[in-house]
């Protein structure tokens, strides 16, 4: 791009191979070299451009004052971006209204308000909107609870590439929340959901992994979800493996706990924790 404008910087997670990785943003000042990218400055050119009425840059705004990246965490901040990112039209933006409202981010907890901005949202074809109001209706937390629903709107969204949508699948499968188990299946969705980033999905595939005999395969796929995973995840993931007979998994549990000690909670979607057992 020329010195005369801005540059936009597309950051994906590492991990795993994925087909659909998700994406985050970085605006960089005019002639600031990639190489020595301050996330401070970057967030104050995002701040100008959100003040000048840019919906992307309200959008990005928000998210960097949820995780703190080049500014102080503030939810309530956070929010109001959000909102008017949402005012343009912003898919995306109502949906992350709508994650605010579910969460308490710079609002009060409201399910049901939180269900409506996610309706909105899912009208415009946005598959986390879907993920997220389908985690609701499979709750019943603030709407009727309707697992035949939300199991339309998880197979909606991961059609739409959502990988924790895959995961969930993988989950309903395994559980048989409205028909009998069907273990190959969960396996399936699981490394579907693995293969594009998301944590539980890898976490289960290596659980599945583990219990064939397969350690080495399943030790690759816990290392990715640690190498991404929220300190919460990491913490649970690393108890539980410290006490495995396997060296190789105890070392991944070390590393996983490691990573615990030394990183922030940052927020995070609905179901990101693992089960309490990682071999049940």
């Amino acid at each position: 791009m020329s010195d005369d404008k801005d540059e936009i910087v597309f950051h994906a997670p590492v991990g795993a191979p994925a087909k659909y990785e998700s994406l985050y943003v970085s605006i960089i000042p005019a002639g600031a070299a990639t190489q020595e990218f301050d996330p401070q400055a970057s967030a104050l050119m995002t701040e100008r451009l959100a003040g000048e009425g840019s919906a992307v840059a309200q959008f990005i705004l928000g998210h960097k004052l949820l995780s703190g990246h080049g500014v102080e965490r503030d939810a309530a901040a956070a929010y109001r971006w959000f909102s008017l990112a949402a005012a343009s039209g912003r898919a995306d933006a109502i949906n992350m209204v709508g994650r605010c409202h579910e969460c308490g981010w710079g609002v009060p907890v409201d399910r049901v308000e939180a269900a409506r901005w996610y309706r909105q949202a899912v009208d415009k074809s946005n598959a986390w909107a879907m993920f997220n109001l389908a985690s609701l209706m499979l709750a019943g937390d603030g709407v009727a609870r309707d697992p035949a629903a939300a199991l339309s709107l998880f197979v909606r969204a991961a059609r739409r590439g959502n990988a924790k949508a895959m995961s969930t699948l993988g989950q309903y499968r395994e559980e048989g929340w409205s028909c009998r188990p069907k273990l190959a299946s969960a396996v399936r969705w699981y490394r579907r959901g693995a293969e594009r980033g998301c944590i539980r999905g890898q976490y289960n595939l290596a659980r599945f992994l583990a219990q064939a005999g397969n350690l080495d395969d399943a030790a690759y796929w816990l290392r990715a979800a640690c190498s991404i995973a929220p300190p919460e995840f990491c913490r649970e993931v690393g108890n539980v493996l410290v006490a495995h007979p396997d060296p190789t998994l105890q070392s991944i549990g070390r590393e996983a706990l490691a990573r615990a000690a030394s990183a922030p909670s940052l927020p995070d979607g609905p179901g990101s924790q693992p089960p309490a057992s990682l071999f049940r």
